[in-house]
């Protein structure tokens, strides 16, 4: 799978990089901020990895915005499933520490269920 990732630590945007690409996934681009993750919706991906908490803001938005485009993803982040807003709270969600297999299950995940809600 083509992966987009938002996440503005990184150290863990690398880490996650590297886990995708072991399993033969091609990670189109990791970015750090909310205006950058807007700029590159159009961008050819068939999933994305959303931080919740990163430069400009909460990535909301940018899930309503890939919802919108059919484009699944999974949270990874450090802030509670409870958090989420209501339309987005059947997403995907892999907690902060997170450990490799449970995020490549959630990525092989999307491609039986593709959308998250």
């Amino acid at each position: 799978m083509r992966i987009l990732i938002l996440e503005d630590d990184p150290w863990i945007a690398t880490d996650l990089q590297s886990i995708l690409e072991s399993e033969g996934h091609e990670v189109v681009d990791s970015l750090g901020s909310i205006d950058e993750a807007y700029r590159h919706l159009d961008d050819e991906f068939d999933c994305a990895l959303l931080d919740i908490d990163v430069i400009g803001g909460k990535s909301f938005g940018v899930a309503e915005a890939l919802i919108e485009r059919r484009i699944p993803f999974v949270f990874v982040s450090a802030s509670s499933p409870s958090d989420l807003p209501e339309p987005l709270c059947q997403a995907a969600f892999v907690a902060k520490p997170f450990e490799e297999r449970a995020l490549l299950r959630s990525v092989e995940h999307l491609t039986v269920n593709p959308l998250p809600c």
